[in-house]
């Protein structure tokens, strides 16, 4: 039986955890993203207050939980050295491993990225796939070494982006997924040696987090600024500017439409409905893109269908 340590935070650390467990494996300790993201005393008190979804689960399979301020600390390494793990499974995770730590385990340590290395190579590649109009993404188990998403490949599975997709829809499905590769990457690693195949350096795109979610209706077309109300969504939040008030632009109740007005210069307002609090926009390939709208601000959504209705006149190029 494989003696497992998990790492992460989030649904790909408790899928890893799931499927770690599906192959009857022995977890013998999990390392938290809580455990660094707060002192200690205000961790133990969140964790009796308002635990978080991971130290829930955790305490449902009553497993071994590490402390430690860092995956490179003395007490992390004197942990795992106790633990004696096969295999440590790392799923979403900010920090850089150093090399006394990942060749600590007797077979590997073992990453899950969610995308199909070593393409979208980097932090959130469900953005960045929905964003650039992929028509597949996917999730990929790969050796840890001294750089970020690097390491030779073990396991793959890809997966189709649906038109509707959200970031967060292709989230829940990517987790799934990992839950049932590592399973069986677990069983073949118990039963037989898997070669690695060395990533090809020349296929290989990087993402940074992120940053830049202003709508552009003048150069863009109206599925390009869709896709990034759809990526960001639901980390963040899409918006463009009515005159200097800026609007955020919701996901649900959005869509790209025929245009079928009599306007054709992109960032034209060709529709207003301020009960449904939507905004037609022309778009650089003149089509149009309905937008739900809100203010931006929280506290002045109440009063966006008072705005809508007050300020946005159709014909208005913004």
């Amino acid at each position: 039986m494989l003696r497992i340590v998990v790492i992460g935070y989030g649904e790909m650390f408790t899928n890893l955890i799931a499927g770690a467990l599906d192959a009857n494996c022995d977890i013998v300790g999990v390392f938290r993203g809580d455990m660094i993201r707060y002192n200690p005393l205000i961790r133990k008190f969140k964790d009796i207050i308002n635990p978080s979804r991971d130290y829930n689960y955790i305490k449902s399979y009553n497993l071994k939980e590490i402390s430690a301020k860092s995956v490179n600390s003395k007490e992390f390494k004197n942990a795992l050295l106790k633990l004696n793990p096969d295999i440590v499974l790392v799923g979403s995770w900010a920090e850089k491993f150093s090399k006394e730590i990942y060749d600590i385990p007797k077979i590997a340590t073992i990453n899950a990225h969610p995308s199909l290395l070593p393409k979208y190579r980097g932090p959130n590649p469900y953005y960045w796939v929905i964003k650039n109009g992929e028509q597949t993404s996917g999730v990929s188990f790969h050796l840890v070494d001294g750089d970020y998403d690097t390491g030779a490949i073990l396991a793959q599975e890809e997966i189709k982006i649906y038109p509707s997709d959200t970031g967060r829809t292709l989230k829940e499905r990517t987790v799934l997924a990992a839950r049932g590769v590592v399973c069986e990457l677990l069983k073949d690693l118990s039963e037989d040696i898997i070669i690695p195949l060395t990533q090809i350096e020349e296929k290989a795109t990087y993402y940074s987090h992120p940053c830049d979610f202003e709508l552009d209706f003048g150069t863009k077309t109206a599925e390009e600024n869709y896709a990034v109300i759809r990526a960001i969504y639901p980390w963040s939040e899409a918006y463009f500017y009515h005159n200097d008030v800026c609007l955020s632009a919701l996901v649900h109740g959005s869509e790209v439409l025929e245009n079928n007005t009599k306007y054709t210069t992109p960032n034209t307002i060709a529709g207003v409905n301020h009960k449904n609090k939507t905004v037609d926009i022309v778009c650089a390939d003149g089509k149009i893109l309905r937008i739900r709208a809100e203010h931006y601000k929280k506290y002045d959504r109440p009063f966006t269908r008072n705005y809508l209705k007050r300020e946005i006149k159709i014909g208005h190029i913004l």
